[in-house]
């Protein structure tokens, strides 16, 4: 099997459109209850973050995946995440601080709602609109050999 990048996030962080950039493709954005499959990706449906009773299936989702991204809006950083949320995953983590070149105040709050999540190490602030940060999630995503 195959072993794919879990995106994971709250409605409307972003998602979709980093599935896309990672897939290269231009898929048309929807909202779905279902996960999507892509050539690279695992793309979680908001709601299965904001419903606690269905991280058992991020969780058995996760088993397929070679790393996991775990997103903040920094356009409106909602909190989202059970403390320590990022803990139940094996494989490696990354914390994305999505649309990065909106809203800058909300940086800090951003990170600190990474940390709370489990996020110790790599947080990268990114924006698919000005590529801000999208070379280094590359890197980031080729040292952890996500595919």
């Amino acid at each position: 099997m195959k072993k794919r990048i879990m995106i994971i996030g709250a409605g409307q962080s972003g998602k979709s459109t980093l599935a896309n950039w990672l897939n290269q493709t231009d898929r048309p954005l929807r909202k779905t209850q279902d996960a999507i499959y892509g050539r690279r990706t695992i793309d979680i449906p908001g709601a299965y973050l904001e419903n606690p009773w269905m991280y058992k299936y991020i969780i058995a989702l996760s088993q397929g995946a070679s790393h996991i991204l775990i997103l903040v809006d920094q356009s409106r950083p909602v909190e989202v995440y059970s403390p320590g949320f990022a803990c139940i995953f094996t494989c490696p983590v990354t914390g994305i601080i999505t649309k990065c070149d909106e809203h800058p105040e909300n940086y800090d709050m951003c990170v600190r709602q990474l940390r709370r999540c489990g996020i110790q190490e790599v947080i990268l602030p990114i924006s698919l609109r000005t590529g801000a940060g999208l070379a280094a999630l590359e890197r980031r995503l080729a040292a952890t050999h996500a595919g």
